[in-house]
């Protein structure tokens, strides 16, 4: 199973500008065939917990047991994914508005529509639908989000979910907050992150935090770090020196790094120099580029087995499990028994596999279903979204700061024999 971190802010340039084109989609009956789910339909528990003399809830999205193999699969076409007709709305419940890159260049369309896809599953397996869900293409541009942001308003949306893409992020919680609305969305991008626009994302940040802390639980408080030079490793390298100093550990070397030969080498030469400091190197990238970063460490006579590698969830990939290399090597990330159980009901339902930033559509339309259906559509606010008591979704636990930002808790795995096993198993409560 590839991790859900990898979806980086993309450039505006690389999208098609789309006025629209495809407007406003009311989704319905037609496609969901509420019966047909009947026997998968997923449980709904609400708690309360009393905030400066508000009661908010927090749903605690429960999830069914699966058992589907986690190698990953190309990303569905659009083609594969395309979507029912619309015809009468599922229900007369409060407005939620869903924004997606539906229109989009390349492969965002297809990642749009899967995660359409799930928001559908997500509304089918609460019963009867207490949201009527308005699904606006953005185009994958910020003028497209801003329109559509204006749309959703005009129609009356409660609260907006999305978009994906952090421009587009921007640019509809402009339009939101200006109205009071508050904003789920799914970019990994912080900058965008304030109050009222909160990130359900995979943040960097959360994985940072858990495999350092996890680390210096096991004795390992010395650490060097790989960072690539891009913006994950801006913020990663910011967080493990953060993560490093809260645990009660040090950074004794830290450089950045492109994938071109020389400057590899040279950074890699540089943290090799502190190994015999370090207990633990932290290498936050992706499988692509990993295994050449490790190999070169151990070329430079780094002892991998002392100078353990850790990573993020950006690790969460079978190609990394089968290096010999790798083995001993951990990394924070969710707990795959949620995202398996999902994968399996969508596939049933769809006839092909999500990609794997489905999970948030499904787990923000599950949200925010659970809070109308206990509160009614004055319980969604902000005070409601921060409970610190946080939600449980498909990967596991997650509150929202009151800064937008977002904190998960996740497992800690280990490579071993070319497999992934849990060392530390995500937390089930903050």
């Amino acid at each position: 199973m590839r991790g859900p971190h990898a979806q980086a802010p993309q450039p505006e340039g690389e999208e098609r500008v789309d006025d629209l084109a495809h407007g406003s989609v009311r989704v319905t009956r037609e496609g969901l065939d509420t019966e047909s789910l009947s026997s998968s339909r997923r449980t709904f528990l609400i708690r309360t917990a009393q905030l400066g003399g508000s009661v908010a809830s927090a749903a605690l999205l429960a999830a069914c047991a699966g058992d589907m193999g986690s190698r990953p699969t190309p990303p569905p076409s659009a083609a594969e994914l395309a979507a029912p007709v619309a015809a009468q709305p599922i229900s007369s419940g409060p407005p939620v508005a869903l924004i997606l890159p539906l229109g989009a260049q390349g492969n965002a369309a297809a990642v749009g529509q899967s995660m359409r896809n799930a928001a559908e599953l997500a509304l089918a397996e609460t019963g009867q639908p207490p949201i009527t869900l308005l699904v606006k293409d953005d185009g994958g541009t910020s003028q497209g989000a801003r329109a559509a942001a204006e749309a959703a308003v005009n129609e009356g949306a409660r609260i907006i979910l999305g978009p994906l893409f952090a421009h587009s992020v921007g640019a509809a919680g402009q339009v939101a907050r200006a109205r009071g609305i508050p904003v789920i969305a799914f970019s990994t991008d912080t900058n965008v992150a304030t109050a009222g626009v909160y990130l359900l994302s995979f943040l960097p940040q959360s994985d940072v935090d858990r495999i350092v802390r996890y680390s210096a639980s096991q004795g390992r408080r010395s650490f060097i770090g790989l960072i690539p030079d891009n913006a994950y490793g801006a913020v990663a390298e910011g967080a493990l020196q953060q993560a490093a100093s809260a645990a009660g550990g040090r950074v004794v070397a830290l450089e950045r790094y492109s994938m071109d030969a020389n400057r590899l080498g040279n950074a890699v030469r540089k943290v090799a120099a502190a190994a015999g400091q370090a207990d633990a190197v932290f290498i936050p990238d992706t499988a692509d580029n990993v295994p050449q970063v490790v190999q070169q460490l151990a070329a430079a006579g780094v002892d991998l087995k002392k100078v353990r590698p850790l990573g993020t969830g950006l690790w969460d990939d079978p190609r990394l499990f089968s290096n010999p290399q790798m083995d001993g090597a951990q990394f924070a990330g969710a707990d795959a028994n949620g995202w398996r159980s999902f994968s399996q009901r969508y596939r049933g339902r769809y006839g092909t596999d999500p990609v794997r930033t489905a999970t948030l559509s499904y787990d923000a339309v599950s949200l925010v279903s659970a809070i109308v259906r206990s509160q009614g559509a004055e319980g969604l606010t902000d005070v409601t979204l921060t409970n610190p008591s946080g939600f449980n979704g498909v990967d596991g636990i997650f509150r929202f700061r009151p800064d937008g930002t977002n904190e998960r808790g996740l497992a800690v795995m280990e490579i071993k024999a070319g497999s992934v096993q849990v060392v530390s198993p995500a937390p089930r409560s903050f």
